[in-house]
């Protein structure tokens, strides 16, 4: 017991940090250490498991609760996440431009189903929402669960009785304390990750695909550090990187070791409730984030489809590139309604220019060589905007209330940072 009250002691950023370098440390020295590797696996394997049942009760007690002050704030929260997907899809156009890509090219990816056009992505997405409840919390489809739990939440909030809606908090809380439980497990699964990764791949894809590497990192942190601060700054006038940088610290970080947005949706509820934020909001709000808010996945679809087509030899007009800007964006957003997710929406890209299937399923080869990375940033991108964002959304309606914002925002409201 005394061991473990002295762990708790610590700050978990600093147990992660530890965890890091250990990690690195292993992987460096060692490269059969399969027992390191499985804690980082059983580690996002809890998360996983776990995320589904938290966000189907968490929706349905909190709408069950509910007091009807949503509306706004989601609408808000909705518009911040189409906006910034869209800004990060024209910055790796501009980026594109800026340096453009070749790639060397050998083996063609294989995938069972290729989605065809933005419209089969977003029929897919749709089919997705109605699926069985069951299967969806079964299969982590995060469209479907939202949407039973909306429909159970609204209706258990005209129909159900008192003690009814405190049964379902009472299991929102119980599984919001196992998710405590697990997180606070989060430098052992981070290092068995780490481990694994700098154990199994090594600097070689720094060698071998540097390039476009820095281009797509470059593109991801220049939407993280200018153009998601700028949209904040501009909702709530007030300089925004305080929140942005408790952002990545405590969802961007887990969530590039995890390379889950699915897996890091407990992390980031955990964030929200230390913000401060009504759990009404960020029990729908995260979890739609985790589904449509894809900065990471619109830069790599924009990247990789500039890439095939300079590789080819086809010339892109500037307005054509804009035009991939705003298919990558809608193709993104539907990302998690497609095995594979943003990598295996590239030939639907690719074919807007004309670059023939054979070379598009190769670029998504040389996209799964550089997943260990690309994956790794695009996911914290991702994850780490989706509490800034549902953050903004629910600080704005406190200015519009009189209420003081955060003091890390130059308010008076003390928080538990």
């Amino acid at each position: 017991m005394e061991l473990i009250k002295k762990y708790n002691s610590v700050s978990l950023i600093v147990r992660i940090i530890i965890g890091l370098v250990i990690g690195v440390i292993l992987g460096l020295l060692f490269d059969n250490l399969s027992f390191i590797a499985l804690i980082g696996s059983i580690f996002v394997g809890a998360l996983k498991a776990v995320a589904p049942v938290l966000v189907f009760v968490l929706v349905i007690s909190a709408l069950a609760q509910g007091n009807d002050k949503l509306d706004r704030r989601f609408g808000l929260v909705l518009a911040l996440y189409m906006a910034s997907t869209l800004l990060a899809s024209v910055v790796a156009v501009i980026g594109s431009f800026m340096f453009p890509q070749t790639l060397t090219l050998t083996e063609a990816a294989s995938a069972d189903t290729i989605p065809t056009s933005v419209g089969e992505v977003l029929a897919n997405l749709l089919k997705t929402m109605v699926s069985n409840p069951v299967s969806s919390l079964a299969e982590g489809r995060y469209i479907g669960i939202l949407f039973w739990a909306v429909v159970l939440g609204i209706a258990s909030k005209r129909i159900a009785s008192d003690s009814t809606k405190q049964m379902m908090a009472d299991i929102a809380d119980i599984v919001s304390q196992a998710v405590r439980w697990i997180i606070n497990l989060a430098p052992f699964g981070i290092l068995g990750l780490v481990y694994e990764n700098v154990s199994t791949n090594g600097m070689s894809i720094f060698t071998d695909y540097g390039k476009l590497l820095i281009l797509l990192v470059g593109c991801m942190l220049a939407v993280a550090l200018i153009v998601d601060p700028l949209l904040a700054a501009i909702v709530l006038r007030r300089n925004p990187y305080p929140l942005v940088f408790r952002c990545i610290r405590e969802s961007g970080v887990t969530a590039f070791f995890t390379r889950s947005s699915a897996a890091n949706i407990p992390v980031n509820m955990e964030l929200c409730e230390k913000l401060g934020m009504d759990p009404e909001m960020y029990a729908v709000s995260i979890p739609l984030g985790a589904t449509i808010n894809m900065d990471g996945a619109a830069i790599t679809i924009a990247v990789m489809s500039l890439a095939a087509a300079n590789t080819v030899g086809i010339q892109v007009s500037f307005a054509t590139a804009l035009i991939l800007a705003f298919i990558a964006t809608l193709a993104a957003c539907g990302a998690s309604g497609v095995a594979g997710g943003s990598l295996l929406l590239i030939p639907m890209a690719c074919s807007l220019f004309g670059v023939n299937a054979d070379v598009a399923m190769q670029v998504v080869a040389v996209g799964f060589i550089i997943g260990v990375v690309q994956d790794s940033v695009e996911t914290a991108l991702n994850s780490s905007g989706d509490v800034m964002f549902a953050a903004t959304a629910e600080y704005a309606q406190w200015k519009k209330q009189g209420k003081s914002l955060p003091t890390f925002l130059g308010g008076d409201t003390k928080l538990d940072i």
